[in-house]
């Protein structure tokens, strides 16, 4: 019985004493071992990585900084949306920083620059595309400009696509879920842009997606795609393209959508604005032709053809224009169509705010099936018929 007590004893008591051996370790080490405080230079330091030497320290600059470490530690913002920034070959790391204070990614442009300074990291910057977001400290940003963001995806969106084409080069790249790009295109509110702001409500962001080239970092999302083509959209327009919409009669919104009827016509550069005196012609009140009759807005309203897997119908035959009752079908319904039917490059753009002046109301095809892309332009209905007598036989269509 006495050994059964003091089996019991050793059995409840030892437990006890380990648990007060550990409790004692835990509080010498607390007593005895600090945690070191960074020093207040490290704190100025940008992490670029083990292979990175930075620069003697310069007291001056040390100097400027220290005061305002917590500024220079802290973010702007707690955003934690992941923006599109683009550094444009031969920019100043000024103009840079000058652009990252107005857009709210830092507080103090010329502290940033400073910091860069510090860091050896002033003439570092390269030109190229970055992703940044506004809850990032000035250091943090820093380092993503000189280490840059690994952009695993290139997507190059060539001019006159529309956008189910878009999520379906995405898709089948392999970029991202193709449909839940064209669903959030098509709904056109997961991104806000000033670029946007005289967008019709519930319109979508056909005509936006501005064509060019585009570096996406890894597990993008359609708002990251959509964010940075609205974006060098804004970038590439003059300052004055509403005002150049304006005194043709257009919103800005109203420019774009004629700009995607010419994107889809014109196969050659200095035809653009000579066909964007048609449609703006038409327009005209005293035109006495107030139907666009362009062939690649009833295309549009056709949509995809399964049969040969095409979303621009060709070719067309004249009789089915009248079958495919949409108000895209502008055969059928006269003036503009509800919006953009594809997405404009910069020239097609550029070719409604400064169209040709000319009374042209009609162009058809040159050449054989539009071989060339050369049209013969008119402005009476008289000589579009000699026109067409002259070269329809051996064209497959015209306007």
């Amino acid at each position: 019985m006495n050994r059964l007590v003091s089996l019991l004893r050793i059995l409840i008591i030892g437990p006890l004493l380990l648990v007060g051996v550990l409790a004692v370790v835990v509080l010498m080490t607390r007593l005895f071992i600090v945690t070191p405080t960074p020093r207040p230079d490290e704190r100025l330091r940008v992490d670029l990585g083990p292979g990175y030497v930075p620069p003697p320290v310069d007291p001056s600059l040390q100097a400027a900084l220290l005061p305002r470490l917590d500024e220079i530690n802290a973010p702007a913002s707690d955003d934690p949306t992941l923006f599109y920034f683009r550094i444009d070959q031969g920019e100043t790391v000024q103009t840079v920083a000058q652009r990252l204070q107005k857009y709210g990614f830092i507080t103090d442009a010329g502290l940033f620059q400073l910091l860069l300074q510090y860091n050896g990291l002033d003439t570092a910057i390269q030109a190229g595309d970055y992703y940044i977001r506004r809850n990032m400290s000035m250091r943090q940003i820093a380092a993503a400009l000189y280490r840059g963001r690994a952009a695993l995806h290139t997507v190059a969106v060539p001019p006159g696509w529309r956008l189910e084409q878009v999520g379906q080069y995405l898709d089948n790249r392999g970029v991202m879920d193709g449909e839940l790009f064209i669903q959030q295109a098509r709904q056109g509110t997961v991104v806000s842009h000033p670029i946007l702001a005289d967008r019709p409500p519930g319109m979508s962001y056909e005509g936006y997606l501005f064509p060019g080239e585009y570096l996406l970092p890894d597990n993008p999302q359609p708002a990251d795609l959509i964010y940075a083509m609205l974006t060098r959209m804004a970038g590439q327009l003059p300052d004055n393209a509403v005002e150049l919409a304006h005194r043709q009669g257009l919103t800005f919104y109203q420019a774009l959508t004629v700009a995607s009827i010419v994107e889809r016509e014109a196969a050659l550069p200095q035809e653009r604005p000579l066909i964007a005196s048609v449609y703006l012609n038409r327009l005209k009140p005293e035109s006495g032709t107030p139907y666009l009759q362009a062939d690649p807005t009833v295309q549009y309203a056709a949509g995809y053809q399964p049969d040969t897997g095409q979303w621009w119908k060709a070719p067309m035959r004249l009789e089915e224009y009248k079958t495919i009752d949409s108000p895209y079908n502008t055969y059928l319904y006269p003036g503009l169509p509800p919006g953009p039917i594809a997405s404009p490059g910069l020239d097609s753009i550029l070719a409604v705010l400064n169209p040709a002046d000319t009374d042209y109301l009609f162009f058809v095809c040159k050449n054989p099936n539009c071989a060339g892309g050369e049209h013969v332009f008119s402005a009476t209905y008289e000589e579009h018929l000699e026109n067409v007598e002259r070269y329809w036989n051996a064209v497959s269509g015209g306007d």
